[in-house]
């Protein structure tokens, strides 16, 4: 974790411990707070806007129906 941490290429540690895939590796990673922030402060907001649904009047009058 800490050679994660330290921004240590993933495959690179794979190497230095001597697995054959890095998917072994993976086994033994879990993100701590620290990494999951920095990897969320990398985004960027979507620039689609976001529609909300609007359902049919069809729909509205047979789920009233109901």
């Amino acid at each position: 974790m800490h050679l994660l941490q330290a921004d240590v290429p993933f495959n690179v540690i794979a190497l230095w411990l001597g697995h054959e895939s890095p998917m072994t590796t993976h086994r033994y990673v879990e993100a701590d707070l620290a990494m999951k922030e920095k990897a969320l402060g990398r985004l960027e907001a979507p620039n689609a806007r976001i529609r909300r649904y609007q359902a049919p009047d069809a729909l509205i009058r047979f789920l009233r129906t109901l």
